[in-house]
């Protein structure tokens, strides 16, 4: 996956790991940001109130972040004590398709059955990306990290708002295909999803070496590799302050980012505004996102990785605070092309950002610590918002809680000393 010597080889040597991005955005985007809250409330839901059902929602993903928290570092200290990076992404891509395809032909009425299918599909979904995420390293050279991790959210972007717009355009107008059931629009909705997922897996999965038959990946000698590997990192997270300061720091905003992605399309409706519109603005960030992170990538590069984040951080506050006192659609339309502009760019550059920290040689064990971060990080903004919500009757007080979050990870970010983007990886 490498390139062939020169940072432009490397990036176009680096398509299947990029082209992975557009798999999984699909099930982000299509799925978990877009239509499953929807079919939630009109065919699986207890049919009481949007409120109820969030709260169900909320819960299943809780859950689902909590056993991928738990499980990724064990995983990834697995993963690199064997080099089974590839054989683990595709157990997840496996299992996160595999549930995103039995929802399309769930009956309505089965609340559970929804639930515990999507919380099997973010399992496989998160999970794949703690692999994912791990084989950038070993994809391209340190220097374009930065414009290749960012290319790659671009590249999800483009492809999985693709998918997001032309699933919109069938649900609004389901006589396209001939379809004259709202069952038949989810099984394609869903249906396609999976798919989509797959193929575009399957050129990452189909050149990685690590997916060629070996020793099984439950043998005791794999296991014990793991525990020791996993407890060698404890200790080195633990004595590499500013892999730990830059984690802490990633914590508190991704917190934010992810807090304001996934609670947006509820936020919009108990402000009243009409769903279908929610769902057109979630495919405007796309649009919007697309060009912007390939911008980001350059932007990151001249003016540096820590600063680029900041500056991300720094409109997402904004975002937040204004969000708290729009009144009209047209608001939310503005805020959700507003946060198109960075959201690629605050992850792609963190993502890059982590990777020049960690030891060369151990990606998986640190990136799961990433993966444990970023699946923690859906977690506090949306109790704090509830928590606010609950205490001052106000969904816009719960909302203007989150800049906490943003001024926290800045505050932090900056005492991540400014030369370590700079300075090689340490060697294992």
């Amino acid at each position: 996956m490498s390139g062939e010597g020169s940072p432009s080889g490397t990036v176009r040597g680096a398509w299947r790991w990029l082209l992975y991005d557009g798999a999984e955005s699909a099930f982000a985007t299509t799925v978990m940001a877009g239509f499953f809250p929807v079919f939630l409330v009109h065919a699986w839901g207890r049919g009481t109130s949007p409120a109820t059902d969030f709260a169900d929602l909320a819960l299943a993903a809780g859950g689902a972040s909590l056993v991928v928290a738990l499980l990724a570092p064990f995983a990834g200290a697995m993963a690199d004590a064997r080099a089974v990076r590839g054989r683990f992404l595709a157990l997840c891509v496996f299992l996160g398709v595999a549930a995103t395809a039995s929802l399309a032909f769930l009956p309505a009425g089965a609340l559970s059955g929804a639930l515990m299918l999507y919380g099997l599909a973010t399992i496989g979904y998160s999970g794949a990306n703690v692999f994912y995420n791990a084989l950038l390293p070993h994809a391209v050279e340190p220097g374009v990290f930065a414009r290749v991790s960012t290319y790659g959210y671009a590249t999800g972007y483009l492809a999985g708002g693709t998918l997001f717009a032309a699933e919109i355009a069938l649900a609004t107008h389901p006589e396209i295909l001939g379809l004259g059931s709202p069952a038949a629009v989810r099984t394609v909705v869903f249906g396609t999803v999976a798919l989509w997922w797959a193929a575009l897996a399957l050129p990452l999965l189909g050149q990685s070496p690590e997916l060629r038959p070996g020793r099984p990946l439950s043998s005791p000698p794999l296991v014990a590799q793991g525990w020791a590997r996993l407890r060698r990192t404890f200790r080195e997270v633990r004595r590499h302050r500013t892999v730990m300061l830059f984690l802490v720091a990633y914590w508190c905003y991704i917190d934010g980012v992810n807090t304001i992605i996934r609670l947006a399309v509820s936020y919009g409706l108990a402000l009243g505004f009409p769903s279908a519109s929610l769902v057109e603005a979630l495919l405007l960030t796309q649009a919007v996102a697309f060009p912007s992170a390939v911008l980001y990538a350059h932007l990151g590069e001249r003016w540096g990785l820590r600063r680029g984040i900041l500056f991300a951080i720094g409109v997402y506050a904004l975002v937040t605070l204004a969000a708290a006192w729009m009144h009209t659609v047209t608001e939310f339309f503005a805020l959700a092309a507003t946060v198109g502009l960075v959201q690629g760019g605050i992850q792609g550059l963190s993502r890059a950002y982590y990777g020049r920290l960690v030891p060369r040689g151990r990606s998986a064990e640190f990136f799961g610590f990433y993966g444990v971060v970023g699946k923690f990080s859906a977690v506090l903004g949306p109790l704090l918002v509830a928590a606010t919500e609950m205490a001052t009757g106000s969904a816009r007080g719960g909302i203007a809680t989150v800049v906490l979050l943003f001024v926290s990870g800045a505050l932090l970010l900056l005492r991540v000393p400014a030369a370590a983007e700079t300075a090689p990886p340490p060697v294992d």
